[in-house]
């Protein structure tokens, strides 16, 4: 189905999947970013963790 880790974190691109990547990423839930945003803000996704300013990531 997909190839995440077992443990650790994935990013934003990871879930949603970025079609303009080169490989392009297959999302492992297809919404828009700011679908999942809202979810996020809604309760339905998990919250985010910041590993760093520019870096936002979600455990596996």
């Amino acid at each position: 189905m997909s190839n995440l880790p077992k443990t650790g974190f994935v990013r934003l691109s990871q879930i949603v999947g970025d079609m303009k990547a080169n490989p392009p990423a297959i999302p492992i839930i297809p919404i828009s970013k700011s679908s999942w945003w809202a979810g996020v803000k809604e309760g339905r996704y998990p919250a985010p963790v910041k590993l760093s300013p520019r870096v936002t990531v979600w455990r596996v």
